[in-house]
């Protein structure tokens, strides 16, 4: 069974587990009050939803997964929005930097 993206049951929990926090800003799914913004959202940090596994499969914000949009990784990464809010590549959760380390 999969969700509505084809992201496979057993990958979505495996995913929720790991990412308790956005990939990307760092901000905890925990502890906020999930806002449009905040809340956790699918996100394929390479933008190809032919890869499904949860090493291409993350939950960040929904203010992060808007401004990434459909732009390539190291494109956003040096986007004015990365910037403003601190995201470097140093910064971003393994599951990001585990592609980043692949180019």
């Amino acid at each position: 069974m999969s969700n509505r993206w084809g992201i496979s049951k057993h990958v979505e929990d495996l995913v929720r587990e790991r990412d308790l926090n956005c990939v990307y800003c760092g901000i905890s799914f925990i502890s906020t009050i999930p806002t449009y913004k905040t809340r956790p959202t699918w996100e394929h940090i390479v933008n190809d939803v032919r890869l499904r596994g949860e090493d291409n499969v993350a939950l960040c914000c929904g203010s992060c997964n808007a401004s990434k949009g459909s732009k390539l990784l190291m494109d956003w990464l040096k986007s004015n929005y990365c910037s403003t809010k601190g995201i470097t590549e140093k910064s971003v959760a393994m599951p990001v930097k585990s592609h980043l380390a692949e180019k």
